[in-house]
């Protein structure tokens, strides 16, 4: 199937790669398809592009590559709804807050996107843990401060 993509335009996709939703994500409640997309050159990065909404898509990264001491537990809800069977056919991505420049990005430990890569149901879950937030430095372990921008 064709969508449309805000970084690479027009892309021919397999229907099989698409990400379900059920609930859409926070504050996209419609949005309930979408796909992970290479970004060539940058391994660490992907795009996850709403397969409904051409400039609807989000920078993510692999938070363990940045965080090797990042966890957390699925509640059993989460594991329910998302039919995981065994642990290591989920992946988890944490949403990216692109900055210039690029190394003071930040990324979002407090609401990780799970997608269990054998079913293709995804959800993005809140965390409620102190250590985690919505402006972790893309460099690694630091917590950058909200800011106005």
């Amino acid at each position: 199937m064709k969508i449309e993509t805000v970084y690479f335009g027009s892309i021919e996709i397999n229907k099989e790669d698409l990400i379900h939703f059920e609930s859409g994500l926070p504050g996209f409640q419609n949005e309930t398809q979408f796909t992970l997309l290479d970004l060539e050159g940058n391994p660490a990065f992907k795009v996850l592009q709403s397969a409904q909404t051409e400039s609807l898509a989000f920078v993510v990264t692999n938070p363990f590559l940045i965080q090797p001491d990042y966890e957390f537990k699925l509640d059993d809800s989460t594991v329910e709804q998302l039919n995981v069977k065994k642990p290591e056919d989920i992946s988890v991505w944490s949403i990216v807050t692109l900055k210039e420049p690029f190394e003071t990005s930040t990324h979002n430990l407090q609401a990780p996107v799970v997608i269990n890569n054998e079913s293709k149901k995804a959800k993005q879950i809140s965390l409620n843990h102190p250590s985690y937030h919505t402006k972790h430095s893309i460099k690694g372990g630091e917590h950058q401060h909200a800011s106005s921008d």
